[in-house]
Protein backbone atom coordinates (compact mmCIF):
# COMPACT_ATOMS: atom_id res chain seq x y z
CA UNK A 1 0.00 0.00 0.00
CA UNK A 2 1.37 3.62 -0.94
CA UNK A 3 0.63 6.64 1.43
CA UNK A 4 -1.40 9.27 1.17
CA UNK A 5 -0.70 12.24 -0.59
CA UNK A 6 0.37 14.72 1.45
CA UNK A 7 -1.56 17.90 0.64
CA UNK A 8 -0.68 21.45 2.20
CA UNK A 9 -3.34 20.99 4.77
CA UNK A 10 -1.87 18.47 6.33
CA UNK A 11 1.20 20.10 7.03
CA UNK A 12 2.02 20.40 10.82
CA UNK A 13 1.06 24.66 11.49
CA UNK A 14 2.52 23.92 14.96
CA UNK A 15 5.65 26.43 15.90
CA UNK A 16 9.32 25.11 16.04
CA UNK A 17 10.93 24.69 19.64
CA UNK A 18 13.42 27.19 17.85
CA UNK A 19 10.54 29.45 18.39
CA UNK A 20 9.13 28.83 20.96
CA UNK A 21 12.80 29.00 22.42
CA UNK A 22 12.91 32.59 20.93
CA UNK A 23 9.71 33.76 22.40
CA UNK A 24 10.13 31.85 26.05
CA UNK A 25 13.79 33.96 25.81
CA UNK A 26 12.49 37.26 24.55
CA UNK A 27 9.91 36.85 27.18
CA UNK A 28 10.91 35.47 30.31
CA UNK A 29 14.72 36.37 30.19
CA UNK A 30 15.31 39.28 27.85
CA UNK A 31 12.58 41.09 29.40
CA UNK A 32 14.87 41.95 32.68
CA UNK A 33 17.63 43.39 30.49
CA UNK A 34 17.36 46.54 31.91
CA UNK A 35 17.26 45.20 35.45
CA UNK A 36 19.86 43.22 34.96
CA UNK A 37 22.21 45.74 33.98
CA UNK A 38 21.64 47.90 36.98
CA UNK A 39 21.86 45.25 39.51
CA UNK A 40 25.47 44.68 38.06
CA UNK A 41 26.10 47.70 37.70
CA UNK A 42 25.45 48.68 41.81
CA UNK A 43 26.89 45.35 43.01
CA UNK A 44 29.88 44.90 41.23
CA UNK A 45 30.96 48.46 40.43
CA UNK A 46 34.57 48.07 39.34
CA UNK A 47 33.43 46.13 36.47
CA UNK A 48 34.17 48.13 33.78
CA UNK A 49 31.48 46.27 30.96
CA UNK A 50 28.37 45.30 32.32
CA UNK A 51 27.14 44.59 28.83
CA UNK A 52 29.95 41.37 28.26
CA UNK A 53 28.15 39.71 31.68
CA UNK A 54 25.03 40.11 30.77
CA UNK A 55 25.75 38.58 26.94
CA UNK A 56 27.34 36.12 28.71
CA UNK A 57 24.72 35.32 31.09
CA UNK A 58 22.06 35.23 28.64
CA UNK A 59 24.39 32.63 26.44
CA UNK A 60 24.77 30.70 29.23
CA UNK A 61 20.67 30.37 30.27
CA UNK A 62 19.80 30.39 26.26
CA UNK A 63 22.08 26.39 26.53
CA UNK A 64 20.85 25.55 30.09
CA UNK A 65 17.46 26.07 28.78
CA UNK A 66 18.13 23.77 25.44
CA UNK A 67 18.19 21.13 28.24
CA UNK A 68 16.52 21.54 30.81
CA UNK A 69 13.26 23.08 31.88
CA UNK A 70 13.56 26.45 33.57
CA UNK A 71 10.67 27.75 36.02
CA UNK A 72 11.99 31.25 37.39
CA UNK A 73 14.14 32.45 34.29
CA UNK A 74 15.02 35.66 36.43
CA UNK A 75 16.39 33.92 39.68
CA UNK A 76 18.35 31.65 37.21
CA UNK A 77 19.56 35.03 35.23
CA UNK A 78 20.86 37.20 38.27
CA UNK A 79 22.52 34.00 39.40
CA UNK A 80 24.37 33.25 36.42
CA UNK A 81 25.25 37.13 35.99
CA UNK A 82 26.52 36.87 40.25
CA UNK A 83 28.49 34.15 38.81
CA UNK A 84 29.90 35.54 35.76
CA UNK A 85 30.70 38.82 37.68
CA UNK A 86 32.70 37.46 40.79
CA UNK A 87 34.76 35.06 37.72
CA UNK A 88 35.85 37.86 36.03
CA UNK A 89 36.50 40.02 39.03
CA UNK A 90 38.63 36.77 40.58
CA UNK A 91 40.40 36.65 37.08
CA UNK A 92 41.19 40.31 37.09
CA UNK A 93 42.66 40.47 40.65
CA UNK A 94 44.90 37.12 40.07
CA UNK A 95 46.26 38.44 36.54
CA UNK A 96 45.47 42.54 36.38
CA UNK A 97 46.50 42.91 32.68
CA UNK A 98 44.89 45.36 30.71
CA UNK A 99 44.72 44.94 26.54
CA UNK A 100 46.55 47.67 24.93
CA UNK A 101 46.28 48.92 21.34
CA UNK A 102 49.40 49.93 20.52
CA UNK A 103 52.16 48.62 22.44
CA UNK A 104 54.85 51.11 21.37
CA UNK A 105 53.29 53.92 22.79
CA UNK A 106 53.81 52.51 26.63
CA UNK A 107 56.04 53.98 29.04
CA UNK A 108 58.42 51.76 30.20
CA UNK A 109 59.93 52.06 33.91
CA UNK A 110 63.26 50.51 34.36
CA UNK A 111 63.94 51.11 37.69
CA UNK A 112 67.73 50.47 37.44
CA UNK A 113 70.27 53.67 36.35
CA UNK A 114 71.47 53.53 33.43
CA UNK A 115 75.36 54.22 32.74
CA UNK A 116 75.63 57.35 33.12
CA UNK A 117 73.89 57.71 35.65
CA UNK A 118 76.08 55.43 37.65
CA UNK A 119 79.11 57.21 36.63
CA UNK A 120 77.99 60.24 37.78
CA UNK A 121 76.88 58.96 41.03
CA UNK A 122 80.45 57.63 41.03
CA UNK A 123 81.81 60.71 40.67
CA UNK A 124 79.85 62.72 42.95
CA UNK A 125 80.57 60.67 45.54
CA UNK A 126 84.41 60.90 44.95
CA UNK A 127 84.11 64.56 45.27
CA UNK A 128 82.03 64.06 48.47
CA UNK A 129 84.66 61.96 49.88
CA UNK A 130 87.18 64.53 49.38
CA UNK A 131 85.33 67.13 50.76
CA UNK A 132 85.17 65.25 53.93
CA UNK A 133 88.61 64.37 53.72
CA UNK A 134 89.39 67.55 53.47
CA UNK A 135 88.06 68.99 56.48
CA UNK A 136 90.28 69.25 59.42
CA UNK A 137 90.45 66.23 61.77
CA UNK A 138 88.58 66.68 64.18
CA UNK A 139 85.64 68.28 62.10
CA UNK A 140 86.16 64.96 59.87
CA UNK A 141 85.71 62.88 62.36
CA UNK A 142 82.60 63.74 64.34
CA UNK A 143 80.80 64.46 61.01
CA UNK A 144 81.86 61.21 59.53
CA UNK A 145 80.63 59.77 62.96
CA UNK A 146 77.63 61.65 63.09
CA UNK A 147 76.05 62.22 58.97
CA UNK A 148 77.53 58.81 57.65
CA UNK A 149 77.50 56.62 60.61
CA UNK A 150 74.19 58.23 62.43
CA UNK A 151 75.73 57.52 65.48
CA UNK A 152 73.76 59.66 67.79
CA UNK A 153 75.05 63.41 69.09
CA UNK A 154 74.93 62.54 72.98
CA UNK A 155 77.00 59.55 72.26
CA UNK A 156 79.66 61.27 69.69
CA UNK A 157 80.02 63.88 72.93
CA UNK A 158 80.30 60.87 74.99
CA UNK A 159 83.34 58.84 73.25
CA UNK A 160 85.31 61.93 72.12
CA UNK A 161 84.88 63.91 75.89
CA UNK A 162 83.42 67.01 74.08
CA UNK A 163 79.91 69.15 75.04
CA UNK A 164 77.12 68.00 72.68
CA UNK A 165 76.64 71.73 71.53
CA UNK A 166 80.37 71.27 70.11
CA UNK A 167 79.39 68.32 68.75
CA UNK A 168 76.15 70.04 66.50
CA UNK A 169 79.24 73.01 65.78
CA UNK A 170 81.35 70.43 64.21
CA UNK A 171 79.00 68.34 61.98
CA UNK A 172 77.50 72.04 60.98
CA UNK A 173 80.55 73.87 60.20
CA UNK A 174 81.45 70.32 58.34
CA UNK A 175 78.52 70.51 56.46
CA UNK A 176 78.71 74.49 54.69
CA UNK A 177 82.36 73.42 54.08
CA UNK A 178 81.40 70.42 52.33
CA UNK A 179 78.69 72.21 50.44
CA UNK A 180 81.54 75.32 49.23
CA UNK A 181 83.74 72.58 48.64
CA UNK A 182 80.93 70.54 46.26
CA UNK A 183 80.01 73.85 44.53
CA UNK A 184 83.39 74.93 43.49
CA UNK A 185 83.64 71.39 41.78
CA UNK A 186 80.22 72.65 39.96
CA UNK A 187 78.09 70.16 41.58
Amino acid sequence: MTPPPTTPTSIDASPSPTFDQSRWFTQEVYAHDSQLKSYLRGSFPSVSDVEDIAQESYRRIWKVSATETIRSAKGILFHIARRVATDLLRREKAAPFRSVADATRLAVFDGKPDAAEVACTREELTVLADAIDALPARCREVFILRKIKRVPQKEIARLLGISEQTVQVLVLRGMKRCEKYLLRRGL
